[in-house]
């Protein structure tokens, strides 16, 4: 099976009729990716505001033996799997979503979030298309078991690649953003450019399910590397991405995920670049006296966390595994805790050494801090720029093997369960409103265990090895 990447706690989701299991895989162990495979007996159309619609449960899957004590049984602790289960009504929640948002799909393949001046409109067929919207619908779509050659949802998904490679291609190559659209909800609350930073991340995610030589391949590739040009371009010298808008950190944090999955499968990134755009995020955090900077981020301290345990996550993965290497070769002893000297013994120079140390405790208090309920809260309801910040948070927390994923999924999962609406989707009660913008990052959230292990080990799994 083609592997996943992601916008998106190393997870494998097997889905039965009745429940989910979840795997987690710590690094001594990788195991082979299953997705989760929808299916629907009823017919997709496009009313002019979708009616909820239930698709029959998808077939059993195999499961796995528990490895850890769990409210449900008691299991052998000595296993690298990390099994436990959960309710059938998340998988419920996530099939109900799907069948709302495809619905919600434009004739040009794409979908809208509509604009910051009608934040009311809730009808997605009054509103255009835009490419930042039908990226993160796109994402979605491949994160619940969807690709453009299998899936309940395939068709859809091959209609806004095409109609994203078309604003890709349409856009001059020196613009600072893809596309005709403007004020729309996602660039005036996360920063103008904002469609050419998640249009580039669908694209890169894409890239997975072609054969290189494929004209598709060949088609995706070139509109990847351009997007990346125009993310680097809008990279300031601070690190940040220019036109940031409400909560600017968030673009500058989803153009640092962009380029570094685009530099995984092989594009061209300027180093400079994506090492100064790092660095913006690492530093919105002082690890010092635990201090937050939040002048991009609305005043608001989820979305400056997260964006920054999201940002930092892979060398604090490497910081992990570069100890538990080095006490298993008698380097270290058991105990000893990350640092830049200990880093130094596992073999690191002391700059590579400093840097991973900053990172790893970057992302400790970083993660710490999104959890704490004072700060989940956000901007103290829920709008998209909330979802995408509990994106962040999950995505960060499998990336950098984080032990806290049990409680933050369970509790992620059963918040947004409780809020969703009767039709399957969700919406925003602040800024960010759009009931397909955040119906598709929801979808992201609760689907993220798709991703899992592509996320587990993105990026290759230590240079230290």
């Amino acid at each position: 099976m083609k592997k996943r990447h992601v916008l998106l706690l190393a997870l494998l989701v097997f889905v039965t009729t009745s429940t989910i299991a979840i795997i987690v895989v710590f690094p001594a162990a990788r195991v082979g990716q299953t997705a989760v495979l929808l299916s629907s007996d009823t017919p997709v159309s496009a009313p002019a505001a979708p009616e909820a619609q239930t698709e029959p449960a998808p077939a059993d899957h195999a499961g796995g033996s528990c490895v850890f004590n769990t409210v449900f049984r008691k299991v052998p602790a000595d296993s690298l799997l990390f099994v436990c289960e959960v309710p059938a009504n998340v998988d419920k929640g996530i099939r109900e979503a799907l069948s709302w948002i495809v619905r919600a799909q434009h004739e040009d393949g794409g979908w809208g979030a509509g604009t910051h001046a009608y934040q009311s409109e809730n009808n997605p067929h009054a509103v255009p298309s835009d490419a930042a919207t039908t990226s993160m619908v796109g994402l979605a779509l491949l994160r619940c078991g969807n690709s453009p050659q299998e899936g309940t949802y395939a068709e859809q998904l091959n209609k806004a690649a095409v109609y994203l490679l078309g604003v890709v291609e349409e856009t001059a190559a020196g613009a600072a953003n893809i596309g005709h659209a403007e004020g729309t909800q996602p660039q005036v609350k996360l920063g103008q450019n904002i469609d050419v930073v998640l249009t580039s991340q669908f694209l890169t995610n894409l890239l997975a399910y072609y054969e290189e030589g494929d004209a598709r391949h060949t088609r995706t590739k070139k509109c990847v590397e351009k997007c990346v040009r125009m993310i680097e371009r809008n990279t300031g010298e601070n690190g940040s991405v220019s036109g940031g808008s409400w909560a600017g950190v968030l673009q500058s944090s989803f153009a640092v995920n962009a380029l570094q999955s685009a530099r995984d499968v092989g594009v061209s990134v300027e180093a400079p670049v994506l090492e100064k755009a790092e660095d913006y995020q690492m530093k919105a955090i002082n690890i010092e006296d635990q201090s937050v900077r939040t002048d991009d981020a609305a005043g608001v301290v989820l979305y400056s966390v997260t964006s920054t345990a999201r940002s930092s996550a892979r060398d604090a993965r490497e910081a992990k595994i570069a100890l538990k290497k080095a006490k298993e070769e008698g380097k270290l002893k058991e105990g000893e805790k990350v640092n830049t000297e200990n880093l130094m013994k596992a073999g690191y120079s002391e700059t590579e050494a400093l840097k991973l140390n900053t990172a790893y405790q970057v992302n400790e208090a970083a993660t710490t801090q999104s959890l704490k309920g004072e700060v989940m809260s956000g901007f103290g309801n829920n709008g998209g720029e909330e979802f995408l910040s509990f994106l962040q948070t999950g995505e960060g927390m499998i990336m950098s093997h984080s032990s806290e994923w049990k409680n933050w999924y369970s509790q992620t999962c059963g918040m947004l369960l409780d809020i969703q609406n009767d039709d399957g989707s969700w919406n925003g009660h602040h800024c960010i409103t759009s009931p397909v913008f955040c119906t598709a990052t929801c979808l992201l959230v609760l689907g993220v265990a798709n991703d899992a292990e592509t996320l587990a080990w993105s990026g290759g799994q230590s240079g230290n090895d």
